[in-house]
């Protein structure tokens, strides 16, 4: 349980760039003692995706699960996470598959990393699977709430009556395979966010290699007209495509966070530029650091609105890249 009147630093998305995070600890205060890393007032709250991308998965996993065990932190599940169990866990007969998360080629290029730093601590690897069941899908903490990319609070509430606090197991994971399940709308929604399919079958290949049919989506736009007012990734859409107008039926099935919400932390949309809120109680934490951006992390004390000035950083391409 958080403490409502202590100081926390929620920190984004670190894709295996442990040297950076240390960089980013040590700048606010942290130190290690018995080699983990503390504050005497202060505790971290990571938002989900230490896995993957990055040169050293393994340390990140180390530095962040001995902050847990220790108490100075606590860690959300991220997409990245759920996909590294979802790659172990064989999927129930009804789905038609072997494993959750196929093996495919598609996505062995996204765990191979972190596979890889394992390849002589199969033992750990096997450790840390289990951990990963004993970090949340979110946290309301009443004033403010983190999640890993989006905030649905009547899912949120259908996934507390069978999964209180967010605490998830493997039956989760087997049911995430099937279409429509809750498991699968919880990792669809609160791991992924809101995203509309490109009209007329158009398909995209971004700049992580990958080609998609749908697009990542704001989800605080009050009166959204065009593809361009919601679009929210990396990756923009093309003029032609972004100047359509937005269909009844799209606008209905994107989602608003309100003004008048609790604050509210995501990571997962490798964004760029300077660090700053996107609303007075809404805030990306995610700089894309394994991409030469930026480990970004926002210091809370008592406000129930977002201060700019309290966004930290480190700036990756200073240190020679995600090392």
């Amino acid at each position: 349980m958080l403490d409502p009147d202590r100081g926390y630093d929620l920190i984004g998305d670190i894709h295996g760039c442990a040297h950076v995070l240390e960089r980013l600890l040590d700048q606010m205060g942290y130190r290690q003692h018995k080699g983990v890393w503390q504050h005497p007032r202060r505790m971290a709250l990571f938002l989900g995706d230490i896995l993957d991308r990055g040169p050293h998965v393994r340390e990140s996993l180390h530095c962040i699960h001995d902050m847990v065990e220790a108490g100075h932190a606590m860690c959300l599940l991220g997409n990245h996470e759920i996909n590294a169990l979802s790659w172990h866990t064989p999927a129930p007969p009804e789905s038609r598959k072997r494993y959750v998360r196929e093996h495919t080629s598609r996505y062995e290029q996204v765990i191979q990393t972190t596979l890889g730093q394992f390849d002589h601590h199969s033992g750990e690897w096997d450790d840390f699977l289990k951990w990963l069941y004993e970090l949340p899908l979110y946290i309301d903490a009443g004033r403010f709430r983190l999640v890993h990319a989006y905030w649905d609070s009547p899912l949120i509430a259908a996934i507390n009556e069978v999964y209180p606090e967010g605490y998830i197991d493997e039956q989760f994971i087997q049911q995430s395979a099937i279409p429509g399940s809750l498991a699968n709308r919880a990792c669809s929604r609160l791991l992924n966010g809101v995203s509309l399919p490109l009209p007329n079958g158009m398909q995209m290949t971004g700049r992580d290699g990958f080609t998609r049919g749908r697009f990542r989506t704001k989800f605080w736009e009050e009166d959204p007209q065009t593809y361009g007012d919601v679009v929210f990734q990396p990756d923009g859409l093309p003029d032609d495509i972004a100047c359509e107008r937005l269909s009844e039926a799209e606008k209905s099935s994107l989602m608003c966070y309100g003004i008048d919400e609790p604050l509210l932390f995501i990571g997962h949309y490798w964004l760029e530029g300077h660090p700053e809120p996107i609303r007075p109680n809404l805030a990306c934490l995610d700089y894309s650091a394994v991409k030469n951006g930026k480990l970004v992390a926002y210091r809370l004390d008592q406000e129930t609105q977002l201060d700019p000035q309290k966004f930290v950083w480190i700036d990756v391409p200073a240190l020679g890249g995600a090392t």
